[in-house]
């Protein structure tokens, strides 16, 4: 009862069920295709939230009564505060300068005076820019620069954060649903290679063969037939998006790529994994079920 032997009988019984391993592969291979899209997808649209919320700037407009030099101090204080990225102080003169550079109006010659505040811009880490973390930092905000008017783009967070939200459940629970069903598909090929050998098997429990011994060929037998439609799932979506997206649709592929790279290898060691599950709950299964008769 060597471990030679046990890999052994997991390679030879893919041999000895052909067609029903042949078709656990073939539809965990268009499963495991539809997987690696879909998380493609998934992880760059991410990463595309992460960009837009890095963009988020909150602006302090200061009241008349802070100096530059409270001003200066202040922007230290509020650039230490945790989740900020930058922060950096506008002077009422780079603000008017600002405004003659958008409205093609200088706004001292026309008013007499220059009325624009002095501010302080804000950016944030991506993890950082979400409605939740900023609704805390703005107190802290208000404690540094209490008479100031803080003001960010709401709603236009909100519906960042709305979009992940969604895009996550949407994305998520068709990944389970995707996995659930690979995990079954595989559990019955293997119970049906089983319920085959049933008399071999209630041998070799006669002969004292531990569940270990007599199971193991099989999870290896599940694991290998995850694997080979990772590996075959895993250069689909290669050929989908590095050959006919980069020719057809070079802009998205750019915008796809980065992710891509990383999903040929998991899609190979997700394949393995769902191999494995659902072999060995279909062999637990199947040996209690024995074991009570």
């Amino acid at each position: 009862m060597s471990l030679s032997f046990v890999i052994k009988e997991g390679f030879s019984s893919i041999g000895r069920a052909k067609l029903p391993a042949a078709i656990t592969v073939t539809i965990s291979f268009f499963a495991l295709v539809l997987l690696g899209l879909f998380s493609t997808v998934s992880l760059s649209f991410f990463d595309v939230i992460q960009e837009l919320r890095s963009k988020v700037e909150l602006e302090v407009f200061l009241g008349d009564s802070m100096s530059e030099s409270q001003a200066i101090d202040a922007t230290g204080q509020i650039k230490m505060l945790k989740g900020v990225k930058e922060a950096f102080y506008v002077s009422k003169d780079d603000a008017a300068k600002t405004f003659n550079r958008d409205f093609g109006e200088d706004i001292v010659k026309i008013l007499g005076s220059n009325p624009l505040p002095g501010s302080i811009r804000l950016k944030f880490l991506p993890d950082y820019a979400t409605p939740v973390c900023i609704g805390r930092i703005v107190p802290e905000i208000r404690k540094i620069a209490p008479d100031s008017d803080i003001r960010y783009n709401q709603s236009y967070l909100g519906q960042i954060e709305k979009n992940a939200r969604l895009f996550t459940l949407l994305t998520g629970g068709i990944g389970v649903l995707i996995s659930l069903a690979t995990i079954v598909l595989i559990g019955y090929t293997i119970r049906l290679a089983m319920y085959s050998r049933k008399e071999k098997i209630r041998t070799m429990r006669l002969v004292g063969a531990t569940a270990w011994f007599i199971g193991a060929p099989y999870v290896i037998e599940g694991a290998l037939q995850g694997l080979l439609s990772g590996v075959l799932a895993a250069g689909a979506v290669y050929l989908l998006f590095d050959q006919l997206l980069f020719r057809y649709e070079p802009g998205i592929y750019h915008v796809l790529q980065p992710s891509a790279l990383l999903i040929y290898p998991a899609t190979v060691l997700f394949g393995l994994t769902l191999g494995i599950l659902g072999s060995a709950f279909s062999v637990s299964k199947y040996l209690r079920a024995v074991s009570k008769r």
